[in-house]
């Protein structure tokens, strides 16, 4: 298991080191909290942590920022706090962990047997099955075998459900010059400069386009003026994305459409029956949480507010 000292600070608990975890089956989660594909790991990881604690395993999650306000800590803080994250957490905002153990990968697990060596990975959502049995193995190869409760039952809510893998037909996509794909607005996209643009009266599938007054940033997309829209044409029961409000820290409304119509009961977590919604601080929102058929569909969010950001599309 490779060195912790990276770590710039450390929740729910005093600094550990990987010498101090010997003796311990280790699951390593490495997480960022607005990753949508780590949300739907949490009920899992959390569920470990209550389970096999008492057996002699540790949860630890080292949480390695993929956006730059994923480093502050006040934000980790509060992420550690709404998401219930009640385990040991290494803060590693300097990808120090994140270097030590070659990761590339959100989320990632490593599961470390007693004697601190590395026994089990896993890349991304899935093989909770499989990684639970892993753990459940090398407690009993330390002689903890009847100190182990059942296997975890797991029951997500909200936006830790699952995608719905066999309607989903768009990938993640990232809004900042540095990672787009299928920008469709017909003004070539002028990077660190303000600019006005429009949406085009078709999108094809999984085409995004802005309309109003924008500033293109390497990671994200920044309005300039009130009125500013987001359009993405879509299949998936979920619509997700990355915001930012204003960097004054005041909250910025915004109102969505599904196919130019109120949401109504398609609303996601963070929108009302209306279409409208706040941003109050930084993270993942989800907008859409479709209950009917699944079908292409394109889909608007429009702010009311010049200065918010938004950063990357996920869709479930």
């Amino acid at each position: 298991m490779p060195s912790l000292d990276g770590a710039t600070e450390w929740l729910n608990t005093p600094p550990l080191t990987a010498e101090g975890l010997r003796g311990r089956v280790v699951a390593v989660d490495f997480w960022t909290y607005t990753c949508i594909n780590w949300l739907r790991t949490a009920p899992y990881v959390r569920a470990w942590h209550e389970a096999y604690g008492d057996a002699g395993a540790v949860v630890l999650g080292v949480h390695t920022p993929e956006f730059s306000f994923e480093a502050a800590i006040g934000n980790v803080r509060r992420a550690v706090e709404d998401l219930e994250v009640r385990y040991p957490v290494a803060v590693d905002s300097g990808y120090a962990i994140w270097t030590a153990f070659t990761n590339m990968y959100w989320p990632a697990l490593y599961v470390v047997d007693v004697e601190g060596s590395i026994r089990f990975t896993h890349f991304g959502e899935g093989a909770y099955a499989e990684s639970e049995h892993v753990i459940r193995q090398l407690l009993a190869e330390a002689g903890r075998g009847d100190a182990l409760p059942p296997p975890v039952t797991v029951e997500a809510h909200g936006i830790e459900i699952g995608a719905n893998w066999a309607k989903l037909g768009s990938a993640e996509n990232y809004l900042g010059a540095e990672r787009t794909d299928n920008f469709a607005s017909p003004e070539r996209a002028a990077v660190g400069t303000p600019c006005r643009y429009t949406v085009p009266a078709r999108l094809a599938p999984n085409d995004w386009a802005l309309a109003g007054l924008w500033t293109v940033q390497p990671d994200a997309v920044q309005l300039q003026e009130p009125g500013g829209t987001v359009a993405v044409r879509f299949r998936g029961r979920d619509v997700n994305l990355v915001l930012a409000p204003p960097p004054d820290g005041s909250r910025a409304d915004f109102v969505v459409r599904l196919d130019g119509r109120r949401v109504g009961g398609d609303s996601g977590d963070d929108v009302d029956d209306d279409g409208g919604g706040t941003l109050v601080e930084p993270r993942l929102y989800q907008l859409i949480r479709q209950r009917g058929p699944i079908t292409d569909r394109t889909f608007e969010i429009s702010f009311h507010n010049p200065g918010v950001r938004a950063f990357a599309f996920t869709f479930g």
